[in-house]
């Protein structure tokens, strides 16, 4: 349990990270870059790989089954 918890705080902060770099990087559309250039250039970019690679962990930490008989289950 504890273990899914901190999967979920790291996706969490991953993605909180991720997600700042791509909305500072929106002041690209304003320079005159079209938005496939922009995206081309997020999926570039490792600093905002993190938003997907934190996405992705908070839903695995969230519905992969557990299987420990002493967790709660509500």
């Amino acid at each position: 349990m504890l273990t899914r918890i901190l999967f979920f705080l790291i996706g969490f902060g991953l993605s909180i990270i991720g997600f700042v770099y791509i909305v500072s990087y929106l002041n690209l559309l304003s320079l005159g870059y079209n938005f496939l250039d922009y995206v081309h250039f997020i999926f570039g970019r490792v600093e905002c790989l993190y938003a997907f690679i934190g996405i992705i962990l908070i839903f695995l930490s969230i519905f992969i089954p557990g299987g420990k008989k002493y967790e709660l289950h509500l």
